[in-house]
């Protein structure tokens, strides 16, 4: 009976020994597993690290670039600017010209018929003056 318990324990130990290869087996497949997916996200950090650099360093060109063009266009507009004045100025100038037009062709209307008379009076004036230099020539 012995023997039949060492064979036993014998068959026993085995089975745990063999249980132990596979999960260490298992165990080492998993870990290199790990060690692939680990190796691949260093790669992709690193890609995504240099990308990020170059990325940086165009963005800090862009950013030059606008500062420049953004100077420029002040510079323009700051040039400009008296002309916006001119324009409002003579704009002004036109619409007061365009009051006094008014205010002239309003009055020269008003006046119309007084100048109608004056012109008649001055008409007759003339007339009587050449009739007075006829009628003064004759005499002497």
């Amino acid at each position: 009976m012995d023997m039949f318990w060492n064979n036993l324990i014998a068959i026993a130990v085995l089975i745990i020994a063999l249980a132990f290869v596979v999960l260490v087996f298992f165990v080492v497949k998993l870990l290199h597993s790990v060690r692939e997916t680990v190796d691949k996200t260093s790669q992709t950090l690193d890609v995504l690290s240099s990308d990020t650099r170059v990325l940086m360093h165009q963005a800090e060109g862009i950013m030059v670039k606008t500062n420049v063009l953004l100077d420029d266009v002040n510079g323009k507009v700051a040039t400009i600017d008296p002309l916006f004045d001119a324009i409002a100025d003579l704009s002004e100038t036109v619409s007061d010209l365009n009051d006094s037009s008014r205010r002239f062709v309003k009055t020269f209307s008003q006046a119309k018929g007084t100048m109608k008379k004056a012109g008649v009076a001055v008409a007759l004036s003339k007339t009587g003056m050449k009739l007075f230099r006829k009628r003064e020539a004759k005499q002497s």
